[in-house]
């Protein structure tokens, strides 16, 4: 709080300075035929400002810009100049593409292209990328969004003058701000009324974008993934002790932020059959998935786990989402009927990390199959169904130190 503080000290005594604001920063600009000439160049006016109070440096800040119309085009990278003093007639410099305003397809570009090492991200900043838009997008930005998001990238818009009731229905994808930016709080968003009030939102977006503490877009091991649960159903589980499983699969959930662009939950149950009890997406808040778990009923029968994993990869995984974790946890209480192997393998080479968890009865030889490599972070065994309780913040901490030690940008 104190840094925060500080910060807002600081604009009061040097209105051109930022203390502190380590972070990688792509500026989309609107290079559209519908801007016009004069609202272009408050926009560079506007973009040497923030250049100027984000105080760019290799120990602060690294800025590039990129302007899109038909097509996006790098004007520079994130290691072009390093410092405030240079930006300046670099940006005065950038001369209007014209096109469309294809905001899509330009944060597409920056997912694939800009956030490199060979174009400078340096990893231990956070990402960010700025979206000047005159008007709306003539494109979608939904998918484009999602995916950047899922790599890391913490998304912001700045909308000028955008469309009145008129104008409403030729908006290409209504409520785009909402479906491309980080969070719907309007921390992420900054609707400007005309170009002539842009310089006043300088300060408050420079704030925004330089409170690293509030940069929790990018992935983390808690909301980049696709739990399924598979849940053995079968005679010997019982109503009381099924009851105890779904108390476990809640309390795991509880860990993780959900929502539709965050972690999502599946669950499969099984006997001899097999049951989608919810799809991934079908409850996008917590508290709407927590009742859903609570509401699932016993079901009573054989033992398929082979059938069941298939099953899972079929109804679940095969709609899971580019960039998110697969993540499976089959909890089962005795030996199956059918081979586990096959269908284990084929979730494994598919790129879903499998986790058994086996009470009482189950078979160590079956749990050590379902389970990714090394077995003994991906497999366990409980003796009672009350024991459960005791393995969920062992399996939240394999999760994340598996996440934690993969390369991400």
């Amino acid at each position: 709080m104190a840094g925060k503080e500080l910060i807002k000290t600081y604009f009061h005594v040097v209105p051109c300075t930022i203390l502190y604001c380590k972070v990688d920063i792509a500026f989309l600009m609107d290079g559209s035929w519908s801007i016009g000439k004069r609202r272009f160049k408050i926009q560079k006016d506007f973009l040497v400002e923030v250049s100027q109070v984000i105080n760019v440096g290799v120990a602060g800040a690294m800025m590039g810009i990129i302007q899109y119309g038909d097509d996006p085009v790098t004007e520079f990278s994130l290691k072009q100049f390093s410092s405030s003093k240079d930006l300046k007639p670099a940006i005065s410099k950038i001369v209007q593409k014209g096109g469309l305003s294809n905001v899509g397809k330009a944060l597409s570009y920056i997912n694939k292209h800009f956030f490199s090492d060979a174009n400078g991200n340096r990893g231990g900043a956070p990402n960010v990328a700025v979206v000047l838009v005159d008007g709306w997008p003539t494109d979608k930005v939904e998918e484009a969004s999602r995916l950047a998001r899922e790599s890391g990238i913490n998304i912001f818009f700045v909308t000028i003058e955008g469309p009145d009731e008129n104008e409403k229905q030729n908006v290409v994808e209504t409520n785009f701000v909402d479906k491309a930016v980080c969070r719907t709080n309007g921390y992420f968003s900054l609707p400007i009324t005309s170009w002539f009030a842009l310089r006043n939102a300088v300060q408050p977006l420079v704030k925004s974008v330089c409170d690293t503490d509030r940069l929790v877009c990018s992935k983390t091991c808690l909301n980049a993934n696709d739990i399924a649960f598979v849940i053995d159903g079968s005679s010997s589980v019982g109503t009381g002790n099924f009851r105890t499983v779904l108390q476990f699969v809640a309390n795991v959930t509880q860990e993780f932020e959900i929502s539709d662009t965050d972690t999502r939950v599946g669950i499969v149950q099984y006997t001899y059959e097999q049951r989608l009890e919810f799809a991934f997406g079908q409850h996008n808040n917590k508290a709407d998935l927590l009742n859903a778990i609570k509401r699932i009923n016993y079901w009573s029968g054989g033992t398929s786990t082979g059938a069941a994993i298939t099953f899972a990869a079929d109804q679940l995984f095969s709609k899971s989402k580019p960039n998110k974790r697969k993540i499976m946890i089959v909890i089962t209480d005795g030996r199956s009927y059918d081979d586990v192997r096959a269908p284990a393998l084929a979730v494994h080479r598919k790129g879903v990390i499998a986790y058994s968890i086996g009470i009482a009865w189950a078979a160590q030889d079956e749990l050590e199959y379902i389970a990714t490599d090394p077995d003994r972070d991906h497999s366990f065994f409980v003796d009672e169904f009350d024991n459960l309780y005791n393995y969920v913040p062992k399996i939240i901490h394999n999760i994340c130190n598996e996440f934690n030690s993969q390369p991400r940008n």
